[in-house]
């Protein structure tokens, strides 16, 4: 069922001698780097200048795994100042099982450099993005954290694992699976612990000599890089956090970040009234006019339906990012029709129905919502943490109740609900799937503490003070784990940050890494 490039089998051979024999996730890690540095990593190797057919891997054609390369590239292509190029990497789904052992995944990623630099040796950054679910943004200009990075950095955009180009996982590609217990066993191997492995393998096939490169991580991002200066420290010259240090407790910390995160959402909803306070009343009349429709909502033009517990979803981004509030304000301007023919009924605005479908990406970024819960788990379930810790604080976040009261309609954060995958059509057919993963308990380690306490790696981190979706206080909490680790606390940005002033988040985090901005 899979498409695959595989290792020449001349490559292969000496790790079959080891792929007989069960391995930990850590002897992975040193079988797997130990291997690739052995690799004669020529020239004709890395680059080719067209991708390969892709061929099946299937019990009938076993000699499929000799027949190709496990890394293609494309030719350099352009946009306004900057030079991109292509990767595809062949790799294992499952590297328990070893390189030849495994089902196969292809990753893509794109090299970026500033024009002109195409051939110069260059240190290389890799950007972990947000997420989880979400693929690397396409470059259309040189501008921002991007345009900083490539003054001195050939920068790699990673797509990871089941997003992008990376054998993506859709609401389409996904409905192959026959069944839920088949694609929930699946999706197990599309956390941070295998993004990290995924990273290293395109390492040693990127960077001269395997040499480390530095990390950028964003949000989600962030987590993956406290992840890989657990597991992978050796690979890594020096890394960059911002809006992404993870909780990193035993066991599923999804609770302790939600009971702190609803306390953060309560304020953000006060700030969010007190600038647009016209806004209470018409979020009040649009609850009550859902909730007095046929089965409690309206439908959407995909299929599915808003109710008022589905509105107070607008705050996943509305209340925690720049310019959130501005833009969610004026979604609501146009939230009703205007009246044309006297005495024809009020309705709420297509406009107003189809923004709402588009504000969250669900349908084109389903991984989100399925995995979301999990990158808190080790070893434990998260049971549904979200809507668990929501229900202890019901009396604060009831909109309808709210609305018939007269007083704000709360909206809510970066959290998934089990009616999500009812109301909204893209995941309704993933609801036992999303059951599944909610109740399962042996995901693996995503963090060594101990490794942390001992970290070598430079390591400097943006938090920001009123971030709505990495609270301040669990950041800090982590942070005190990471030996080393340099810390700008700052409210000036909220958790798009890297976003909105990207030039200046990165210039002020390598100042603190290169000696610019003294430790005291």
């Amino acid at each position: 069922m899979l498409l695959t490039h595989a290792l020449p089998s001349r490559f292969l051979k000496p790790l079959l001698h080891h792929s007989s024999r069960s391995l930990s996730s850590s002897q992975t890690f040193t079988l797997l780097f130990s291997f690739s540095h052995s690799l004669p990593l020529s020239k004709p190797f890395l680059s080719h200048s067209r991708r390969f057919n892709l061929i099946p891997m299937t019990a009938q054609n076993p000699s499929a795994v000799d027949s190709s390369l496990d890394h293609v590239s494309d030719d350099w292509y352009s946009v306004p100042e900057i030079r991109l190029r292509n990767h595809w990497f062949t790799l294992p789904l499952d590297y328990s099982q070893g390189l030849h052992s495994s089902p196969k995944i292809s990753v893509f990623a794109r090299e970026v450099v500033a024009v002109g630099k195409e051939e110069q040796r260059l240190p290389y950054l890799l950007f972990l993005q947000g997420g989880p679910g979400f693929e690397c943004s396409r470059p259309t200009e040189s501008s921002g954290w991007l345009q900083k990075a490539c003054e001195e950095f050939r920068v790699i955009l990673m797509d990871q694992r089941g997003t992008g180009l990376s054998t993506p996982l859709t609401v389409s590609s996904m409905s192959q699976f026959k069944s839920a217990e088949e694609l929930a066993d699946f999706l197990k191997h599309f956390r941070a612990d295998n993004i990290v492995k995924d990273a290293e393998f395109i390492r040693v096939r990127l960077v001269p000599d395997a040499g480390p490169w530095t990390i950028l991580g964003q949000s989600f991002g962030g987590f993956c890089a406290v992840t890989y200066l657990s597991f992978a420290p050796q690979g890594l010259k020096q890394a960059l956090l911002t809006g992404g240090i993870p909780p990193i407790g035993d066991g599923c910390t999804a609770d302790s970040v939600y009971k702190a995160c609803f306390e953060q959402v309560i304020n953000q909803n006060d700030k969010y009234y007190k600038r647009y306070p016209e806004d209470v009343k018409i979020v009040q009349e649009l609850v009550n006019y859902l909730a007095e429709q046929e089965g409690g909502g309206v439908a959407l033009p995909s299929g599915g339906i808003l109710t008022p517990r589905g509105l107070q979803t607008l705050g996943l981004s509305g209340l925690g990012s720049g310019a959130g509030f501005e833009r969610m304000h004026y979604l609501f301007e146009r939230v009703w029709d205007p009246t044309l023919v006297k005495g024809a009924p009020k309705r709420i605005s297509y406009y107003f129905l189809s923004s709402f479908e588009k504000w969250s990406s669900f349908d084109t970024n389903p991984l989100y919502a399925l995995l979301h819960e999990s990158i808190y788990c080790q070893g434990s379930p998260s049971k549904w943490s979200a809507n668990r810790i929501r229900n202890e604080v019901e009396d604060k976040f009831d909109a309808v109740r709210a609305a018939r009261e007269g007083v704000p309609v709360l909206f809510t954060a970066e959290m998934i609900f089990p009616w999500m995958f009812d109301e909204i059509h893209a995941l309704k057919q993933f609801k036992d799937v999303a059951h599944i993963l909610a109740e399962k308990k042996e995901w693996p380690p995503l963090y060594d503490v101990e490794v942390l306490n001992k970290n070598k790696v430079p390591v400097a981190a943006a938090v920001y003070y009123d971030d709505l979706y990495v609270n301040f206080k669990l950041c800090m909490e982590t942070a005190s784990q990471i030996a080393g680790i340099r810390l700008w606390i700052t409210n000036e940005f909220m958790h798009s940050g890297l976003r909105d002033g990207g030039s200046k988040v990165l210039d002020h985090l390598f100042s603190m890494l290169n000696g610019k901005k003294p430790l005291f």
